[in-house]
């Protein structure tokens, strides 16, 4: 219900053209930071809560896939539970260390040391207690209206909720070595009640428990717009009574700075849910938090709503693609230089690390520890064969002879596009399109000998590529009296 595969091909993982939540998000925050962080590729130090978040959420959903036996009460499903949140959160810190010492960038004064087990078990049990809330609401309502099914050994679901003991669904099982052939049955085997019997608590557990993204499961688990342009993956979904509530999970709490993105993220999810055709209408939607144990709750967009997001973040996404290339100048005020998009910040939004970064405030402004700022304050000396970005076209012409053509065929994003071979003297190189339909035309073309305008240079494993859009051209040499960039002196910032 809340997976699949891309409509037009492409990779199941994040994408340059699709509109994501979080890409949403920080574009609301502040455009400028957007541009800098997904296209400039301006990155800031790593903090533990980014860890933290990414852990824990794991660690609650493996929880949360545990079956229990026979229970008498809440209180012994409860202290069942918390057994497990203890086991969890143990593993988590660990895979945090793990993950904390892999990162290369780090804010400074950070060390994980200070990072306690028993504060990951604490954010654990409140992940837990919420969806414990959903467990005795489903045991007050008899199991809800899918009980007698579940009895009868069938799901109401396309795709049933994550459970240790059940086969996991892949995106794509055609790409998983031996499927059919993995035991997956362990020994986490659960037994229903005779249909017609009153609820017991482990049954309002296994019927309560939502969908949410499967730890065994290597491949993303999202949904996709029917056009291909935008793509979502989603924390919870509580599906038990018949009603749809999406919800995502957040390590910190409500008052944090970017508590304000969560109706944002929402929003957008629900929009992606409405124009993906799965099953049922999105009734509510939530934010857990898990440092406060906060369960906030939004209602769902209405239909005119939903009607407005189509406009309203396709115009961001194309917004978003027309964000300038090449180098990007500092300062971040569009005034103050040839702005790369409409707006900027003073760096104040959460999340804004470069935005407000200039010349004259170096000492101050940027993520930037003691070291790099005052590299960047004495100034880098470039040696060839590097330059500086600025001086490093964008985009250049370049003349050869078209020796072969193939397509469309999966580049390495696996998105299915238009390529071709050109010549020139003893050099050859790799032509694509930047992606899938972004020139149509590429085959197209009488001459043989050509020059390709307006071309966006590249490097895949360490060769020379060229990529067109619709921006490039392809024109007969005989039409040409331009200079062109030779095969061989191609400048780029790959």
């Amino acid at each position: 219900m809340p997976v699949g595969v891309p409509p037009k091909g492409g990779p199941l993982g994040r994408s340059r053209s699709r509109l994501s939540a979080s890409g949403l998000t920080t574009y609301l925050r502040c455009p400028r930071q957007w541009y800098l962080t997904r296209k400039v590729g301006l990155s800031s130090p790593s903090s533990i809560g980014q860890v933290t978040g990414l852990v824990v959420e794991d660690a609650l959903c493996r929880v949360l896939m545990n079956r229990p036996g026979s229970m008498d009460s809440m209180d012994e499903l409860r202290t069942w539970a918390y057994e497990l949140c203890k086991e969890e959160a143990l593993t988590a810190w660990q895979e945090g260390e793990n993950a904390w010492n892999a990162r290369l960038w780090k804010r400074d004064n950070s060390d994980w040391s200070t990072v306690e087990v028993e504060n990951y078990e604490q954010k654990i049990r409140h992940g837990v207690e919420l969806f414990l809330e959903e467990v005795e609401a489903c045991f007050n309502q008899n199991g809800g209206p899918f009980v007698e099914q579940y009895r009868s050994g069938t799901t109401p679901f396309n795709v049933p909720s994550p459970a240790w003991g059940e086969t996991p669904l892949f995106p794509v099982p055609e790409k998983v070595r031996s499927l059919q052939a993995r035991d997956w049955s362990m020994d986490h085997s659960f037994k229903w009640q005779q249909q017609g019997k009153a609820i017991r608590w482990n049954e309002a557990w296994e019927i309560a428990r939502p969908w949410f993204k499967d730890p065994r499961v290597h491949q993303p688990q999202r949904m996709f717009h029917p056009e291909g342009w935008a793509a979502g993956e989603l924390d919870l979904v509580l599906r038990w009574d018949g009603r749809i509530r999406i919800v995502d999970i957040k390590s910190g709490h409500s008052a944090g700075a970017f508590a304000e993105s969560l109706q944002h993220q929402l929003r957008f999810y629900a929009w992606l849910w409405s124009r993906t055709g799965e099953e049922g209408k999105i009734a509510n939607m939530e934010g857990w938090y898990l440092s406060s144990k906060e369960r906030i709750e939004y209602n769902a967009p209405s239909e005119e709503e939903l009607t407005s997001m189509d406009t309203e973040f396709f115009n961001i996404n194309e917004q978003m693609r027309r964000m300038g290339e090449g180098a990007s100048l500092l300062p971040a005020r569009p005034h103050d230089n040839a702005a790369d998009h409409l707006h900027a910040c003073s760096g104040e939004a959460a999340g804004c690390g470069w935005c407000s970064v200039a010349t004259d405030n170096l000492q101050t402004s940027g993520p930037m520890n003691a070291v790099t700022r005052e590299s960047m304050i004495q100034g880098i000396e470039i040696q060839p064969p590097c330059m500086p970005f600025a001086d490093i076209p964008s985009r250049v012409d370049v003349s050869g002879e078209l020796i072969a053509q193939w397509g469309p065929l999966p580049n390495h994003f696996n998105e299915p596009v238009l390529g071709a071979m050109m010549k020139a003297g003893e050099a050859t190189i790799a032509i694509e399109e930047a992606e899938p339909g972004a020139f149509p035309h590429l085959h197209e073309s009488s001459e043989t000998k050509v020059v390709i305008k307006n071309a966006l240079p590249g490097v895949w494993r360490d060769q020379p590529r060229l990529y067109v859009d619709g921006h490039s051209e392809i024109v007969p040499q005989s039409d040409s009296d331009e200079a062109s960039t030779r095969i061989g002196l191609l400048r780029t910032r790959a």
